[in-house]
């Protein structure tokens, strides 16, 4: 039996080699290994144990070590346990091993391993008491808790023990890690002084400097560093073509990547990507032709973005369906093009096929199809896909919101409302966007209800609110009130009123009658603020209340400022035609005419059973145009001024 010993840890390490380590133990169990050859045995199973951490075979590992008898445990044993807790993320089950072992079996690597486990947990005051309790300290110990203290801020710590740390025990790694240790806090002159004082540098130190430079905006410094490299790994070429086109420097990115001497995926991958961010399509798509036949799945969705962003989807979606895999961003990308560019019907056909292919779709998934949703059917098709897919309503902020704002855009203000009821957490944006809905549809007082709801929730609103509390005041009536919101920006919450915050103002005072009121608003305001909106809302006011001396000249103004903009034209004309001005009437359109300014005609429509039904300015061609006519006149009450253009009750709970 004992003649073959010898060839029992070869055999072990065959079984283990092929994960049967558990069906060696028969074998070890009836041999006299434990008394003829322990030494033998306890180094097989501390190479065993580090084979299964490595493997991240962590209950395999702590199995072996269990089962391997007290006395045959050396300091080794123990240490490669609590490594491979360590490197297995199991600090506490470390801590606890490195607690309970024989004193006399700590060394230093045990030591170094926990120092390094604390300072990866942030537990630095732990890592720094027991790098002081060690009697022999090497270089990881030394290097770990350096590193630690410069992760979390405390330069003087890092650099206090660096200069403590003996001149014999310094080695290229961890005077590296001070160069990256001073850049990760910004602080890169100080990490170049450290750089310049190494005695020896290799690639790795070289490299970090570089990285140190292109991470902190430092282009030029690092472009000047790179040439003065003795030798340049791949890496380093990478990190240069991928700063330069960051920076928008292309010329001397393609100068680096010609005279890169061997290119890798990333190579090819950062040139295409960088190209199609700048704008440069045509040119990443030459590269990406060239690019070797296993194409990085990042150059693929950075080309289709790329065509995306230029509005061409049919390049866009011919590359997508030549992708041989395709990620989630890939499928996200193509949706949102199709969203952005107003193909409606594509982006949900896209939403199917993704679900066909196996995808989940995500928030951003969601997001972009419902920004494209222009009808009730879209809207509610996507809201119920949302809840099939089990999406989080209550605590998903961003998807509440734009399923808000995609009923908002449909005119479905009691969905919007109830969609806005179920956020357990109402931020800044999801009470703007609920007054905007109100306001947008002429609810006013809905919307300042909502308005004094959020101020008492604590929330302060920003110049975007006042657009909605503002238009909403001018809906509703509200000139007093409106007067004193508008105050209340600069004087309350120190916003500076900007020009869509005028062009309110002079709306609700011109509604009200108060022309000139509205004439001296636009002659305070800040010259910069004036345009067309806050213009056109005065004379829209003059032609209402029929102010001809204000009308002549504001109207003016406005053709002045806009030429190409048929709207001043129109409100002008309109005014002259009120006043029966004949001939100053035929002047504008006249100027029309020469200055080629065409009035795009107003259009609404309607969606009923799946079908849009478009009516423009005045229109009587629909075959069923008599019977809308006559069921208008029954619906409409006489109009009554200063109330909203939507009746409802006006107590809506918002919670």
């Amino acid at each position: 039996m004992s003649g073959h010993l010898s060839k029992l840890p070869a055999l072990i390490r065959r079984f283990a080699h092929f994960n049967f380590l558990f069906s060696a133990h028969p074998i070890r169990h009836h041999t006299d290994i434990f008394v003829t050859k322990p030494a033998s045995y306890t180094r097989e199973c501390n190479m065993r144990i580090n084979d299964f951490g490595r493997r991240g075979k962590v209950k395999a590992a702590k199995q072996l070590f269990d089962e391997m008898l007290q006395s045959h445990r050396d300091a080794a044993s123990y240490a490669s346990m609590i490594t491979v807790y360590l490197k297995n993320n199991h600090l506490p089950k470390a801590e606890a091993l490195f607690t309970s072992m024989p004193r006399t079996h700590r060394n230093i690597v045990a030591e170094s391993a926990m120092i390094h486990g604390y300072v990866k947990a942030g537990r630095l005051p732990e890592a720094r008491k027991l790098f002081d309790d060690m009697v022999d300290r090497n270089v990881f110990s030394w290097t770990s808790l350096i590193s630690g203290y410069f992760a979390v801020g405390q330069v003087a710590e890092g650099r206090l023990l660096f200069e403590q740390m003996p001149m014999s025990v310094k080695n290229v790694v961890s005077w590296t890690t001070v160069v990256l240790g001073y850049a990760h806090n910004g602080l890169i002159d100080e990490a170049r002084h450290v750089f310049d004082r190494m005695p020896d540098k290799n690639i790795v130190a070289w490299t970090a400097m570089l990285k140190s430079y292109v991470d902190n905006g430092r282009i030029d410094d690092a472009i000047r560093l790179f040439y003065q490299m003795p030798q340049r790994n791949l890496y380093a070429w990478n990190i240069m073509i991928s700063a330069c086109l960051k920076v928008s420097r292309v010329c001397l990115a393609i100068q680096l990547f010609d005279s890169l001497p061997q290119k890798n995926l990333i190579s090819w991958t950062s040139m295409v990507s960088g190209l199609a961010r700048n704008g440069m399509t045509k040119q990443a798509r030459e590269y990406f032709d060239q690019m070797p036949v296993s194409k990085d799945i990042a150059a693929w969705n950075a080309m289709i973005t790329a065509y995306v962003d230029q509005g061409d989807m049919p390049k866009a979606s011919e590359l997508f369906y030549s992708m041989p895999n395709k990620n989630i961003v890939a499928w996200n990308v193509m949706i949102d093009g199709y969203s952005r560019n107003g193909a409606q019907g594509e982006a949900f056909s896209l939403l199917i096929l993704m679900l066909r292919s196996g995808f989940r779709p995500n928030e951003t998934t969601i997001t972009s199809v419902l920004t494209s949703c222009n009808s009730i059917l879209e809207v509610g098709q996507a809201h119920a896909l949302v809840f099939r897919l089990g999406f989080d309503f209550e605590h998903g902020i961003s998807l509440t919101k734009t399923l808000l704002s995609a009923y908002s855009r449909i005119g479905d203000l009691n969905s919007a409302r109830l969609a806005f009821q179920g956020l357990k957490a109402k931020d800044l944006v999801s009470w703007t966007a609920m007054i905007l809905a109100y306001s947008h549809h002429g609810y006013g007082k809905h919307a300042l209800h909502v308005f004094a709801a959020m101020l008492t929730s604590g929330a302060k609103p920003d110049e975007i609110t006042f657009v909605g509390v503002l238009s909403a005041c001018s809906h509703a009536g509200f000139v007093e009130k409106g007067q004193r919101l508008f105050d209340s920006m600069s004087h309350m919450y120190g916003l500076q009123p900007r020009a869509e915050h005028y062009s309110c103002l002079v709306d609700i005072l011109g509604r009200a009658g108060q022309v000139e009121k509205a004439m001296s608003v636009v002659n305070k305001m800040p010259p910069s603020e004036c345009d067309g909106a806050v213009l056109g809302a005065l004379l829209a006011a003059c032609r209402l209340h029929r102010d001809d001396k204000i009308a002549n000249h504001i109207g003016k103004q406005l053709i002045e400022l806009e030429p190409t903009d048929s709207g001043g034209y129109v409100l002008l004309a309109n005014v002259y035609a009120a006043q029966e001005k004949w001939n100053e009437f035929a002047r504008v359109r006249k100027m029309m005419k020469e200055r080629k300014v065409k009035k795009v005609a107003g259009f609404s429509y309607v969606e009923v059973k799946g079908k849009n039904h478009v009516f423009f300015v005045g229109d009587r061609c629909h075959p069923q145009v008599e019977e809308m006519y006559e069921m208008l006149r029954v619906m409409l009450p006489p109009r009554t001024s200063g109330v909203d253009c939507i009746q409802g009750d006006p107590t809506i709970p918002l919670s």
